[in-house]
């Protein structure tokens, strides 16, 4: 995941005028694999689901997922599969090129997917987006219009935001005496052997262009080669990349500092409140992951349910406990406010989901490089095979 800034002006006047947060994951004839069904009931713990406001006609049976690892609630799919009666197939991806790639591949039969930002542009470009019926979406008016109409996606035609948050510095204070101030930091030899990364091939470039002093979205030639032979050296001290958990490390012990988003670090934290999240001097990697519905879903029906239902207030206050990145969903947070007051101050008191704002003045999204992104792709295939 990640991201530029040209929409950050009026996202801090927003966060500083209304204490709004900021939030950061089939090909051939492959189905996706059903979603589990460990949990009893369609509850996490004594929470009963909201009814869908509005409940919207679905002739589906069953909806598709293809999102990323560990971002949705078991207990908001059981939820979606109780109020409407539609199983839900639920597959996962690591990265953004994944699905991109599978996607690309044809004959996918997915119903939902979560682009990041910078992927949305190739994603229009090849076809493999549907424009969104507005009309079939009365929850947009939930969302927090400062994520909405961005430039990879002006107007929202393809997309609605589903969560957002950084790319920054974690490191467990316990064991790092001498914490990492910058980026380039990372590459000091008293780390080598202690790193996780984030298996993500355009914010590691990005941040190694960063560290150069170059742009994090360089289509110089000369600029990333300098950038591959740069990054080869940080590769060596990796000893963990990892897209999925990349808390699961930190938390065992394995890793002791490195690159990982947003409520990865806040899970980890909340289980080592040795673990501290800092934003490098270099300004961090800003992201927004959003939701769209792929060209040709078999069950398009079923998808726009599943939009509305998902981000209603009532259900999406829920990713604030279980995935806290920062969330563009106004209308969760005021829920949160009023019935969860607890877990809604936590998310605010956080510098790591509520970003502040001077943080994000410094910050960098990833954007779409265009014919430039082969470049990209044979840096990382080069310093991963190293």
């Amino acid at each position: 995941m990640s991201h530029k800034k040209s929409w950050l002006p009026s996202l801090v006047t927003v966060l500083i005028l209304a204490g709004l947060v900021l939030g950061a994951c089939g090909g051939g004839d492959e189905q996706p694999a059903a979603s589990s069904d460990e949990s009893s009931g369609a509850s996490a713990g004594d929470l009963s689901c909201p009814a869908p406001n509005p409940k919207v006609e679905v002739t589906s049976t069953e909806l598709n997922l293809f999102v990323w690892t560990e971002y949705i609630p078991q207990w908001t799919i059981d939820c979606f599969e109780e109020v409407y009666g539609v199983d839900v197939n639920h597959s996962e991806y690591s990265s953004n090129e994944e699905m991109f790639a599978k996607l690309s591949a044809g004959g996918a039969n997915y119903d939902i997917v979560q682009p990041t930002d910078y992927i949305v542009a190739p994603m229009i470009r090849q076809n493999l987006l549907q424009e969104l019926d507005k009309s079939k979406l009365p929850v947009i008016s939930n969302l927090d219009p400062n994520y909405m109409d961005l430039p990879f996606d002006p107007g929202n035609k393809y997309t609605l935001p589903y969560q957002a948050g950084t790319d920054a510095i974690v490191y467990n204070s316990d064991v790092v005496t001498d914490p990492p101030k910058s980026f380039a930091d990372l590459w000091k030899t008293d780390y080598a052997g202690r790193l996780i990364s984030l298996d993500d091939s355009r914010a590691i470039i990005g941040i190694t262009l960063l560290t150069l002093g170059y742009p994090v979205n360089s289509t110089d030639r000369a600029q990333l080669e300098e950038a591959k032979t740069k990054l080869a050296e940080l590769v060596k001290g990796i000893k963990v990349f990892d897209s999925d958990s990349p808390k699961t490390a930190l938390i065992a012990g394995d890793v002791d500092l490195g690159i990982t988003w947003t409520a990865e670090a806040v899970l980890a934290q909340r289980e080592n409140p040795a673990i501290q999240y800092i934003y490098p001097t270099e300004g961090p990697i800003l992201w927004q992951d959003n939701y769209a519905i792929p060209a040709g879903a078999p069950h398009a029906d079923a998808a726009y349910a599943w939009l509305n239902y998902t981000l209603q207030p009532d259900v999406f206050w829920k990713m604030l406990e279980e995935f806290p990145y920062t969330n563009p969903n106004s209308g969760a947070l005021e829920f949160a406010k009023t019935n969860h007051p607890d877990l809604y101050k936590a998310y605010m008191d956080s510098n790591i989901s509520n970003t502040p704002a001077d943080v994000l003045t410094t910050g960098h999204r990833i954007e779409d490089v265009g014919d430039a992104l082969p470049l990209y792709d044979q840096v990382w295939t080069e310093v991963k095979g190293q």
